[in-house]
């Protein structure tokens, strides 16, 4: 036996509910197959009352599905299974309670027990007792519950004015007790409303108005407006600022699993047309036009409906999208990246295309406002965004560098990827919002670094002294001209940390690579296991017109020996001057020789050939095994130490062995 309505639809409120908001006048038959929410179980429902109001009696008719005239004073806990043909029905409780003054306890027990109170009264007294006695004693006890007003034995008196009769005399005590959610008239002996009774109490709990309604304002909540009002945005596909016919029945669709068919849709919007002019633009339902349609389903107590719609958005009963949602499970091994999967590149490339008004292949300030303007704001990573990223000459973001951000993101900090993709409405499977998202496989394996990367992101570190170029290297990376009013100053010193990312194309496949310059503040984290596992290549960075900036990358190397295990790439900057020789113990080509990774790569800014920089790193990141220093070889000078002993030693031995062989040969002559 079920409790529950049948599932309702987006359609126009019905015209027998047009009078009182929380009230319910006429009987109204019900099949009970409605579905309620996934995170309730179970909904205790307290009855109470002053004696003789007919409790026991609305029960067992409940029960027994007739009226049964002499039944004992208080009847036992009575529950009632969900409805098997209905997997997130849910199981009701009713607590049928006494009003004698000995029974305060239990009463006051129960009542701390109950999800919701269906307060029942059947005359002029018991009424009058509601407001003066009842509801004052719920408030002592300190619950926040949910009421249901029952004025039972309607039998007694079937005219037509008693509907009015009720509602003149409900409606000051649901002005003046906010958690009466609805009234409805009923009889136990005549079989009128009683699973209505019930069922109200059950939505009550399921379905509550309060988060939803202001009464006193006679106004939807900020926050029901806020979710209604990202849950248009996200509806709205083509974003022309209206539901047409077919976004419509896709939300039906979605939310109800069935068409909305075209009389009904019509009713919706001559319902809300007659409301404001506001509410249907070229035929389709506004952003306002959809609010006010759910402001109506609060006021004709069809609130159930705009509840299947924001939890079908994944909202919870505090109207707050669920953890389980923005926070998804994602098992990611040791030494294992997160990239985005071609869904979620191809949600990404979507996104872009649907909030690029102008159809300049880039998003102005004004377009990513209005694309993030329903998550909390742009992601917090992007603390420097747009300057990350690639820009086209008027400063706005092209769908390379929209892609090649969220790579980085992806790649940095996947959980704030996948809160973003619930906030922008991304649909996958079974998997939800980590069918966006795809796990590499480890970059080491049993403690060896693996000959190929099965990756397409990557992150390099770029290291060097004060002034080697490591700022331009980066704004190289974004396609940025150096301004030829550029000097080499110790003014162009960068005195805060800068990331950016890009795409590189090798072998034929796009990699997106971020650019990290590392700072004398940051340099430390050379030192630290997480930062290394977390740094793909290295590029050490020297200015190669001065003759002591390769120096600082040698001392890096005996400082810091845990970048011994991070494929390496050097870089001679600033080759568009005159090359002096460094002030080291061998230059840095012989020293990378040494060390078993490639030469250096002269580049420079303003000849335009940093982007074979570029590729090098890539193509380091993708083989690994090749770039990265001999591990016997981590400390050139100490290498090239013990071959200078050896080789004294050896001279050594070979000097003293002739000594001896011409003494030796001296001494036999002479005998």
């Amino acid at each position: 036996m079920g409790i529950l309505p049948a599932q309702p639809c987006i359609a126009a409120p019905c015209p027998n509910r047009e009078k009182n908001v929380r009230t319910i006048y006429p009987p109204v038959h019900v099949t009970f197959t409605y579905s309620s929410s996934m995170d309730i179980k179970q909904v205790t429902v307290v009855v109470c009352g002053d004696e003789g109001v007919g409790k026991s009696s609305l029960i067992t008719a409940l029960v027994k599905e007739t009226f049964v005239p002499n039944i004992q004073k208080t009847i036992p806990v009575i529950t009632i299974p969900p409805d098997i043909s209905t997997p997130e029905s849910v199981t009701t409780q009713i607590i049928d309670t006494s009003s004698a003054p000995n029974d305060r306890d239990a009463l006051c027990r129960d009542i701390r027990r109950a999800n919701v109170i269906c307060l029942v009264y059947s005359d002029d007294y018991s009424c009058e007792r509601v407001a003066l006695f009842w509801l004052p004693l719920f408030r002592s006890l300190g619950v926040n519950l949910p009421v249901v007003l029952c004025a039972n034995k309607s039998d007694l008196n079937e005219e037509p004015e008693a509907n009015q009769a009720l509602e003149d005399e409900m409606i000051p005590i649901m002005q003046e007790f906010k958690e009466v959610e609805s009234c409805i008239r009923c009889s136990a002996k005549s079989l009128v409303n009683v699973n209505e009774v019930f069922y109200l109490c059950q939505r009550s709990v399921t379905h509550p108005i309060s988060p939803l309604f202001d009464f006193k304002e006679q106004q939807l909540k900020t926050a029901a407006v806020a979710a209604l009002q990202r849950v248009f945005f996200l509806s709205d596909t083509d974003q022309d600022g209206r539901l047409n016919d077919d976004e419509m029945n896709e939300l039906q669709r979605k939310c109800f699993d069935k068409s909305l068919p075209p009389a009904e849709l019509q009713d919706i919007k001559d319902t809300i047309a007659k409301a404001s002019t506001d509410a249907i633009k070229d035929g389709g339902i506004t952003e306002y036009g959809f609010i006010l349609l759910n402001k109506i389903f609060a006021e004709k107590g069809r609130h159930e409906t705009t509840w299947t719609i924001l939890r079908k958005f994944e909202y919870t009963d505090s109207l707050s999208l669920k953890d389980k949602f923005l926070h998804p499970k994602l098992d990611v091994p040791a030494f294992a990246s997160v990239e985005l999967s071609p869904a979620g590149y191809r949600f990404f490339v979507d996104l872009f295309a649907r909030f690029d008004k102008d159809n300049d292949g880039a998003l102005n300030p004004a377009e990513l406002a209005f694309l993030f303007a329903h998550t909390p704001s742009i992601p917090p990573s992007w603390r420097s965004f747009p300057y990350t990223t690639v820009r086209n000459e008027a400063g706005n973001v092209t769908l390379q560098g929209w892609l090649a951000q969220w790579s980085a993101t992806t790649l940095m900090d996947h959980t704030e990827t996948l809160r973003y993709l619930a906030y922008l409405g991304f649909e996958g499977g079974r998997g939800g919002t980590t069918d966006a998202l795809k796990v590499t496989k480890p970059r080491k394996h049993g403690g060896r670094v693996n000959k190929k990367a099965d990756r397409n992101v990557f992150c390099v570190y770029v290291v060097g002294e004060p002034g080697a170029g490591k700022s331009a290297i980066l704004n190289a990376f974004l396609n940025k001209p150096l301004g030829n009013d550029y000097v080499v100053s110790s003014t162009n010193i960068t005195t805060s940390s800068t990331e950016v990312c890009n795409a590189v194309e090798i072998q034929g496949k796009q990699r997106y690579m971020i650019l990290k310059e590392l700072l004398p503040a940051d340099i430390d984290l050379l030192d630290s296991d997480k930062h290394i596992n977390a740094c793909d290549v290295l590029c050490l960075a020297y200015d190669s017109s001065n003759s002591e900036s390769f120096m600082y990358l040698a001392s890096l190397r005996e400082k810091y020996p845990k970048i011994s295990t991070l494929p390496c790439v050097y870089a001679a900057t600033k080759s568009d001057l005159d090359r002096v020789a460094q002030h080291y113990e061998v230059q840095p080509d012989v020293y990378c020789r040494e060390l078993g990774v490639a030469a250096p790569i002269h580049v420079s800014v303003h000849w335009g050939s940093v982007s074979d920089l570029f590729v090098q790193l890539a193509e380091a990141a993708q083989s690994p095994q090749l770039h990265r220093p001999k591990a016997e070889e981590k400390s050139s000078p100490n290498l090239r130490l013990v071959i200078g002993l050896t080789a004294f030693t050896a001279l050594a031995v070979s000097v003293g062995t002739g000594i001896w062989y011409r003494y030796y040969r001296h001494t036999q002559t002479q005998k």
